[in-house]
């Protein structure tokens, strides 16, 4: 059952949907864009993209926040409803959020391990989740010498934690130890914080002798710090240095890699994926697991205003079918500028 999920989800050349953005961060998003913060609008923003005529042919599936559970469709369907029937399957977001680290208040430690299982039984009772999601943060501040080790150690135990009580439920857990990008470190930094908290991850799922076999590790790509003086690195240093770290550090028998685009551009996230992956095959399936690389052109478009509904939503096919072609290693900028050209079908 768990590796029949790790296999779908990995389907070439599919990838999965992050829309599982809390109330507040989703409100964020909107206002800055000047769509008014309500649950009406959260709902709106999320069917646009559930209902985008063949985006099944990109999503293989969808972390969805608890608040989108328990949301329909205009037609009163389900969400989750609505993309199982168009195969995508479900995913939950089950931590909840973030509080200071008890040994540092300048880091921050997730929580959620309360009343886990009960969560997780009733969302795949209710909802037929098939995976879940758990997300650790760790910034990287060489002057306050950030992340420590007992930071990396604690959201390390604790995702491990989480996993485990996911596996013996018979959900996929995906675990998301996410190196922020925000900072002025070089990319050789980055990579060394990476091999530290993947190695940490690992030893600390194999202590408590979660299979690896049914874990998806959703990562943070190795890139420099978002204001590192240098500027960004190109697309095939970061894709060396990730599948570096990432090769040194992750056992062959993970279940996959899907990766995370953080606060880079989309079309930054979408050459950088396309170069780690024309550096394979690699030991596990790699993938994409894009938040804001799909969403925000999707939610300029669409500007809270329905009658541009249907291009946002072509908007949100283009995105998709961009991390879906550098899935594949085959994305270029002349398939940006022309998708429809035959060399760009997938």
């Amino acid at each position: 059952m768990l590796e029949d999920t790790i296999a779908r989800l990995f389907a070439p050349p599919k990838g999965i949907l992050a829309m599982d953005g809390s109330p507040a961060t989703l409100d964020k998003r909107l206002a800055a864009r000047g769509i008014e913060a309500t649950e009406a609008n959260r709902r709106r923003y999320r069917e646009l993209l559930l209902t985008t005529p063949d985006i099944e042919r990109y999503i293989s599936g969808a972390i969805f926040h608890e608040e989108t559970l328990r949301q329909t469709l205009s037609d009163g369907t389900p969400f989750a409803e609505a993309a199982r029937a168009r195969g995508i399957l479900v995913g939950l977001k089950v931590d909840q959020g973030l509080a200071p680290s008890p040994f540092n208040p300048k880091e921050e430690v997730t929580r959620g391990l309360g009343g886990l299982r009960e969560r997780l039984q009733e969302a795949k009772q209710r909802w037929g989740i098939r995976f879940a999601k758990w997300r650790g943060v760790y910034r990287i501040d060489l002057e306050e010498g950030l992340p420590t080790p007992e930071d990396i150690f604690i959201d390390s135990v604790e995702l491990a934690q989480y996993a485990r009580v996911c596996v013996e439920e018979g959900i996929v857990p995906m675990v998301e130890p996410e190196v922020l990008m925000d900072g002025v470190h070089s990319i050789e930094e980055s990579a060394r914080v990476h091999r530290e908290v993947w190695s940490e991850v690992v030893t600390q799922l194999t202590a408590r002798e979660v299979p690896l076999s049914t874990v998806i590790l959703k990562a943070s790509m190795v890139v420099a710090g978002s204001e590192f003086p240098g500027g960004p690195a190109s697309s095939q240093t970061v894709a060396v240095e990730t599948v570096s770290a990432l090769t040194d550090t992750l056992p062959p028998e993970l279940g996959g890699v899907a990766f995370l685009s953080g606060g880079q551009t989309s079309e930054y996230a979408t050459a950088n994926l396309n170069e780690i992956a024309k550096r394979g095959p690699h030991q596990w399936p790699v993938s994409f697991s894009f938040a804001r690389a799909l969403h925000a052109p999707v939610m300029e478009r669409w500007g809270g205003n329905d009658a541009f509904w249907e291009e946002a939503q072509e908007v949100f096919l283009h995105r998709a079918q961009m991390a879906a072609l550098a899935r594949l290693g085959r994305y270029s900028e002349q398939c940006e500028r022309v998708p429809e050209n035959p060399e760009c079908a997938v």
